[in-house]
């Protein structure tokens, strides 16, 4: 062979030998691939994604938790607890004596309530403001005394439909905490209560602080009296409450608070048992007569039965008042039973005597009791005397 022939073609011959060794892995790996398609068996691919696919196979970011300075879902109320920072109001909020309350109520046109002894309060104290879309109310170095209820009702106004829409209320309850001051200060020394049968009663020894401990005491003889939360239970909102008033009860009681080393005695309460009916009285009336003759005598009588030991007052209006006929009435109380219950009844029985023109018409009969008062009617007719009557008044 030609050597000057052999050195023209060697070049080419070695870049045939290299592009061949390069096409092999890939034909193997083709090969590859279409035998495991051929098997049913997934093959992965080899080719890079682009930077946007990757982005979207990444898990989603989880919101971040809402602020402390917004309002919880459908609440109007919050506090400013410092410049530019607020926070939503539970059902209490606890601040210390001499510290300012500062609540923010979101609306457009916006009431509060708050304790009523602050409504009166000339020091300027109770400040507020209104807003375009809230208003502010600022209670200046609080003291024990007002703890209590504050809230506020709010419009969303627009146009002139302002109050066409529903109002949204909402309202918390804030204890003052006072080191020196356990209860909410008062300026009675002794508050009669009346202890009325099946209707609770309140003793209002109301804390400032509600860490501190409770208990209810008899003056005399001196004893701790249970509270078991269902005959006596204590609200630290309202104070003690007596669901089952019993005539045992009556006395001077007051409660005691404990909170650390300081135990402090409430205002003293004087409990008056009162025999309280159920419902105002049920009276019926009855006249003796429907009609008369002028000159003959007939009376009315008014019942009550109702319960035992419970007073029913008894007044009347009847025709002979238009001239100053004065009443001869006549009142009594017995006991009787009905339907195997005792049962009280009540009468009162009003005297028409030598009945006259005048004497005439409706009768009305009005029992009360400390439920109320209902009134019954009967009516009576006086014809003119006989020939007999006449008579007989006559002689």
């Amino acid at each position: 062979m030609d050597y000057k022939l052999l050195l023209i073609l060697l070049p080419g011959l070695i870049l045939l030998a290299e592009c061949d060794v390069k096409q092999r892995p890939e034909k193997a790996a083709e090969k590859k691939a279409a035998k495991q398609a051929a098997l049913g068996v997934p093959t992965k691919s080899t080719t890079k994604k682009p930077k946007q696919d990757l982005m979207k196979r990444q898990p989603k970011a989880k919101p971040a938790p809402p602020s402390s300075q917004g309002h919880t879902a459908g609440s109007i109320l919050s506090q400013v607890v410092e410049k530019g920072r607020f926070q939503p109001v539970s059902d209490t909020v606890t601040i210390k004596a001499g510290q300012n309350l500062d609540l923010r109520c979101k609306g457009t046109s916006v009431r509060w309530n708050y304790p009523h002894y602050l409504q009166e309060d000339d020091e300027g104290r109770l400040k507020i403001k209104h807003f375009g879309r809230y208003s502010q109310l600022i209670l200046v170095n609080a003291s024990a005394a007002d703890t209590g209820e504050f809230g506020c009702g709010g419009y969303q106004c627009s146009g002139h439909g302002c109050h066409d829409g529903e109002e949204k209320t909402s309202k918390t309850f804030v204890f003052v905490a006072d080191p020196q001051e356990l209860f909410v200060p008062t300026e009675d020394y002794y508050v009669a209560v009346q202890l009325r049968t099946r209707q609770p009663a309140l003793l209002p020894c109301q804390v400032t602080n509600p860490l501190a401990k409770v208990t209810l005491h008899r003056e005399f003889p001196p004893e701790q009296i249970p509270v078991d939360g269902a005959k006596i239970a204590y609200d630290q909102k309202k104070g003690m409450i007596i669901y089952q008033p019993q005539p045992s009860l009556a006395g001077s009681l007051f409660c005691i608070a404990e909170l650390g080393n300081l135990r402090q005695m409430s205002t003293k309460y004087m409990l008056i048992y009162v025999h309280y009916p159920s419902a105002p009285p049920k009276p019926t009336i009855e006249a003796s007569v429907k009609s008369i003759r002028t000159g003959e005598n007939f009376i009315v009588t008014c019942t009550v039965l109702g319960e035992l030991e419970i007073s029913v007052e008894f007044t009347w209006e009847y025709p002979g008042q238009q001239i100053g006929r004065p009443p001869y009435v006549r009142e009594n109380t017995s006991q009787t039973r009905r339907g195997g219950t005792l049962m009280q009844e009540s009468q009162s029985i009003l005297y028409i005597d030598e009945s006259r023109a005048v004497d005439d018409g409706t009768y009305t009969c009005t029992a009360q009791n400390l439920q109320g008062s209902t009134s019954v009617t009967t009516r009576v007719s006086v014809l003119p005397p006989t020939s007999t009557t006449r008579v007989r008044n006559q002689g």
